[in-house]
């Protein structure tokens, strides 16, 4: 399969560079595998991520949801000429996490010119699945963006 990224030789120590300093360093989001038209990462469940119960934060999940999709995306758009940005997000929690690591995999529904969809599936370290979201992120014309500013 082709990979669908723009730059062809982004490499995991570069994406865990690029989110330095922002929410996914914060709650401990780590970027693991890049594969043809998928990006993998994992966050721990710990006291940063969990709600009073002790259980993951549904909001934890959707931040590693949207922190993967929109890296996607930012990965397949040219950033001299465009940006990405967060649309909209869904997501549905299916079973609650008390300690380890949830693992996310994020594989496109479309690539358009102006949105991409994104199916973000974030599973335990057992592989049963935590959480299923969906991300649109809008693409937007670098100049366009910064006149808004």
């Amino acid at each position: 399969m082709k990979p669908i990224w723009y730059s062809k030789d982004i490499s995991i120590d570069q994406l865990n560079e690029y989110g330095a300093n922002t929410m996914g360093e914060h709650i401990g989001i780590e970027f693991t595998e890049i594969g043809a038209d998928y990006l993998r990462a994992m966050m721990p469940v710990d006291k940063r991520t969990k709600q009073p119960y002790g259980l993951l934060h549904g909001g934890a999940s959707a931040a590693l949801a949207e922190t993967i999709g929109s890296v996607a995306s930012a990965l397949i758009i040219n950033p001299e000429k465009q940006i990405c940005v967060g649309l909209e997000i869904n997501a549905n929690h299916i079973r609650g996490v008390k300690e380890g690591y949830v693992h996310a995999i994020a594989k496109p529904l479309h690539i358009g010119g102006t949105t991409h969809v994104w199916d973000i599936r974030i599973t335990d370290d057992e592989h049963k699945l935590v959480c299923v979201s969906r991300l649109t992120v809008a693409i937007l014309k670098k100049v366009f963006a910064e006149q808004q500013s």
